[in-house]
């Protein structure tokens, strides 16, 4: 008997050596799984910040292409706001003259046509005319006293136009500004 209690013994020894290595295994690979999802978890968020980082990317070359183009536009835009000056000068010049009124009203209606084409086109003229100053859209070329505070930092007149197109100033209106001295 002391042969099967031998073998009997070591066969019980056995299996618990055995259930505690299935045990041990067990909690090693449950360990290397819980290892594996924050891995994981971990990619998957260096994705998405990733994705994130190039979609805000992409947006911002759009954003700085398009105000690129813009901007290139708007120096042919100045040239031409030039010609606009000119037709706007003729007329105003012609108006108290005993010119042909054909050509004067020839001369009117391509100014009016240019003006239209502009505005289409996303340019807007800055209205200064009797408002307050403003230095971002607005340039002094003349300063004029008044003893009223309440006329302080006003236009009084505009000697040219100024523009924008689609939000980028083209150019500054030119004016005069009262300024109070007391």
């Amino acid at each position: 008997m002391d042969n099967q209690e031998k073998t009997g013994a070591t066969e019980a020894d056995v299996d618990e050596a055995m259930e505690a290595e299935i045990e041990e295994s067990a909690a090693t690979v449950s360990s290397e799984i819980a290892e594996l999802q924050a891995q994981l978890e971990q990619a998957s968020e260096r994705h998405l910040r990733l994705a994130a980082d190039f979609d805000n990317y992409r947006r911002r070359v759009e954003r700085e292409r398009a105000e690129h183009v813009a901007r290139a536009q708007s120096s042919l835009l100045r040239r031409l706001l030039e010609v606009l000056d000119d037709l706007e000068r003729v007329t105003e010049q012609a108006a108290g003259s005993d010119v042909n009124r054909a050509f004067l009203e020839g001369v009117e209606l391509i100014e009016k046509k240019f003006k239209q084409v502009l505005e289409s086109a996303g340019v807007e003229t800055i209205d200064a005319a009797d408002g307050r100053f403003n230095p971002e859209t607005m340039e002094a070329v003349m300063r004029i006293p008044t003893d009223d505070p309440a006329q302080d930092d006003t236009v009084q007149d505009v000697f040219q136009k100024g523009y924008r197109f689609n939000g980028i100033l083209i150019r500054p209106a030119r004016v005069s500004v009262r300024k109070h001295e007391g």
